[in-house]
């Protein structure tokens, strides 16, 4: 592993977005000595376990994109069926969690940055946020990728920024002031039986595209913001536990809840705990 300044210094200058395309097309190779030399060195360097996957075999993957965003048994992830529970939406590890204090979010120690950055700038739903709950979960490059809903929902609009493609690991967390609210990123909005809540995935280097149930790929294919309202299409609702999308490499999960909600965290989250999809993480006290 690089030194944490050098790896922070190489990423201010290396063609992100380059590199991270070039990747995605050969994660997309179909040549079996290719993807299967490239899901044997992964597996060897991330200590990859497949003993959850519905696929276990690596010959059966397509291409490395299939063994990366793989799917689980389906007893592999018990989802909370408590009371009012968030679920949380994916493995990984807390990042950060905790009150959205005056417009702001704690990205690490002595590092925050605003809600309003965040949402690119839509004052709207930053007022209905404020003061509300955060919960920034990070998906390592070992973890399951697919990305789980925390409650039902219905989905009422998305909003893609386009952005940077910072490494959104610890290291840069650290170092890289606003960097959830400088990289690409996808904005979801649902309503929910307990209000609304908003969930963001967040692009980052190598992360060769960002993909939901409903839309199918949104990145690469996105040059510029573009919002689509889904209150004006056939309503799309989908349960706690079920998959709302998927990343094409690691990256991030912002969970937002209004204040209104009452959501209280699970005291034993803190940074750098570790997460599996359908634990409670939380619950609504409305």
């Amino acid at each position: 592993m690089l030194p944490e300044p050098i790896f922070i210094a190489l990423q201010r200058v290396i063609p992100k977005h380059l590199t991270s395309r070039v990747l995605g097309k050969l994660a997309e190779c179909r040549i079996p000595a290719v993807k299967n030399t490239l899901i044997r060195a992964f597996i060897r360097r991330y200590q990859v376990d497949l003993g959850d996957a519905a696929v276990q075999n690596i010959e059966d993957f397509c291409h490395f994109n299939d063994f990366f965003t793989r799917a689980l048994r389906d007893d592999a992830r018990p989802i909370s069926d408590q009371p009012n529970a968030i679920a949380c939406p994916a493995d990984g590890a807390v990042s950060e969690i905790g009150n959205i204090e005056l417009g702001n979010i704690l990205q690490a120690k002595g590092l925050k940055y605003s809600l309003f950055s965040l949402l690119a700038g839509d004052q709207a739903l930053c007022d209905r946020l404020q003061g509300g709950r955060f919960a920034t979960i990070y998906l390592a490059p070992r973890d399951y990728h697919r990305v789980h809903m925390p409650a039902d929902g219905r989905l009422t609009r998305t909003t893609y920024v386009p952005g940077k493609l910072f490494s959104v690991n610890q290291a840069t967390a650290n170092r890289i002031p606003g960097l959830f609210a400088r990289n690409e990123r996808l904005i979801c909005e649902f309503e929910g039986d307990n209000g609304p809540f908003v969930m963001i995935l967040v692009g980052a280097v190598v992360v060769a595209g960002i993909e939901t149930v409903w839309a199918g790929e949104i990145t690469p294919v996105r040059p510029r913001l573009h919002s689509t309202d889904y209150t004006r299409q056939d309503e799309i609702s989908l349960k706690k536990g079920e998959e709302m999308g998927r990343f094409k490499l690691g990256s991030t999960v912002i969970l937002l809840f209004p204040e209104q909600a009452g959501v209280s965290w699970d005291n034993e989250l803190h940074n750098a705990v570790p997460t599996r999809m359908g634990q409670t993480i939380g619950t609504y006290n409305p």
